[in-house]
């Protein structure tokens, strides 16, 4: 088995990394990986309303889709990521309990009680420290999952926090769970890079097959070819997402507003505007020319602006406008 230190945190290229490794390198694999802040959605999510659109856009928060199904989980350097990727001869491999002993046999060793519990989660004191996912391939699986060591609470809260009205539609939705941070229950603090250290030393040594090893420079260009070609696309992380019915209103400076919205494929088919503002103009124009729009901030903005707005929604802004339709 193949043992990997992965050492970019950019979260575009890592998930393509996990893709690398469960289908272009034959032999299992277990790697550790960080990502700098990132929401990483499941396969199945609407991924839009997973995220707090203000929130992301304001702190540069990236937003990708992987392989796996389950919920939304927020990524910053506090939090070390374990994958596994195992080739057998059925579907019996799909075992959340065997890719998850390892590390609650470390933090046993550290004298902490982690336990496992649910379906897919990893828990000290009833309070949520890993959320687990896996993917299956012919016979093969890739199982990653998360571990909370010394993540800021609060961005996980605000970047996943979201009206749950706003959306409806048949993605997966994310179930929120009280969570805490491993190093919180240390008896003797150690630094997250020790513990890094602890369990890939409980790995390579308890598995007979285990052997170190580093990206080769072919690796690392299909890799970033991956991550070009997919994981930082647009089509991947948001235009993959099921169909969704959109709805949302607020109050302005000129009156209330509501979108009303039908998205397919991240795109918007249909958009009506209610409310109780006053304009010059009627407002169909511009409900006709947002559709076929991606629903994306940039193209939304981008078509918006060939309206005067002002005839169209007194004392209402293009800034109004676009933070009513996330």
């Amino acid at each position: 088995m193949l043992c990997i230190k992965h050492h970019s945190t950019d979260a575009f290229f890592n998930i393509a990394t996990d893709e690398y490794i469960f289908k272009h390198l034959k032999e299992d694999c277990f790697m550790l990986w960080r990502n700098d802040n990132a929401i990483i959605v499941g396969k199945h999510q609407n991924t839009q309303a997973e995220i707090n659109h203000e929130y992301v856009k304001e702190r540069g928060i990236k937003v990708v889709r992987r392989l796996s199904g389950g919920g939304a989980v927020f990524h910053d350097l506090g939090n070390l990521n374990f994958s596994f990727t195992r080739t057998g001869d059925s579907y019996e491999m799909i075992d959340f309990e065997r890719y998850t002993k390892p590390i609650i046999e470390v933090l046993k060793e550290l004298g902490v009680n982690a336990k496992f519990e649910g379906r897919n989660d990893l828990t000290i004191e009833g309070k949520k420290f890993s959320g687990n996912a896996e993917h299956v391939f012919k016979n093969k699986v890739l199982h990653h999952g998360t571990l909370l060591f010394s993540s800021e609470m609060k961005d996980i809260s605000g970047a996943l926090k979201i009206n749950p009205l706003k959306y409806k539609d048949r993605g997966v939705k994310s179930v929120p769970n009280r969570v805490t941070n491993i190093s919180d229950h240390l008896p003797k603090k150690i630094s997250l890079d020790e513990f890094t250290d602890k369990v890939m030393n409980y790995i390579t040594s308890s598995f007979p097959d285990a052997r170190m090893y580093e990206f080769t420079e072919e690796d690392l260009a299909a890799i970033q070819k991956i991550r070009d070609d997919k994981y930082s696309t647009w089509e991947w992380n948001f235009g993959y997402s099921p169909d969704y019915n959109f709805r949302q209103g607020a109050r302005t400076t000129g009156g209330t507003v509501e979108m009303n919205m039908n998205v397919a494929n991240g795109v918007i088919q249909e958009v009506k505007i209610t409310g109780d503002f006053f304009h010059i103009r009627d407002i169909s124009p511009i409900e006709q020319a947002l559709k076929n729009t991606k629903h994306n901030e940039e193209e939304i903005r981008s078509v918006l602006k060939q309206f005067d707005l002002e005839e169209y929604f007194s004392r209402i802004t293009e800034d109004d406008l676009v933070a009513i339709m996330f």
